[in-house]
């Protein structure tokens, strides 16, 4: 039995998997991947949508239906560290307390957008845990988990993907951490 693909009121939702020109190269290949994308949706927006207040605004959707990605970087050692940061869009990510503690730095800062999109091959308003460069840490805050639809990045401005709150915090190498956001 085929799974039912997540659905949100005004956005027309496509199984991921058979439309790799709507996502990122890194997130198609990561999708291919992972057994759990069978049940992920991509549906297309206006690209000067993709910030998550504009898109909720406009498509009537609740801030708490999305999860946005932060890039954070710190070094110790002379070692950098970086760590994307999956947080419900209505709270911020924890970065000088939380985050700071689990990657261990002394200062951790937001990945530069120049070096967030050339690293990440994926582009600025559209970045994704899904299909994260390896070697990068993958920090998902607990209430994720609890989003029905949760609405994230494609890796391309013009589409999001629509996947279960259950189903992201089982993406490959994730953490789930409580209190991750604030």
């Amino acid at each position: 039995m085929a799974l039912a693909l997540p659905q949100l009121p005004g956005l027309t939702s496509l199984p991921a998997l058979e439309h790799p020109e709507l996502v990122a190269a890194p997130v198609a290949a990561a999708l291919a991947a992972w057994p759990g994308a069978a049940g992920v949706a991509v549906v297309e927006i206006d690209p000067d949508l993709a910030d998550t207040a504009a898109m909720s605004e406009a498509y009537g959707l609740s801030m708490e239906a999305g999860a946005n990605c932060v890039l954070v970087a710190g070094k110790r050692e002379g070692v950098e560290r970086i760590a994307a940061c999956l947080v419900r869009a209505d709270t911020r990510a924890d970065v000088n307390h939380t985050v700071k503690r689990l990657l261990d730095v002394r200062k951790p800062s937001f990945l530069p957008l120049e070096r967030a999109v050339a690293e990440s091959g994926m582009e600025y308003g559209g970045i994704t845990p899904v299909g994260l460069p390896e070697g990068w840490r993958l920090l998902v805050d607990t209430r994720v988990a609890d989003i029905e639809v949760a609405v994230i990045g494609s890796g391309l401005r013009r589409s999001k993907l629509l996947v279960p709150g259950s189903l992201l915090v089982q993406l490959p190498g994730t953490e789930v951490v409580e209190g991750l956001a604030g």
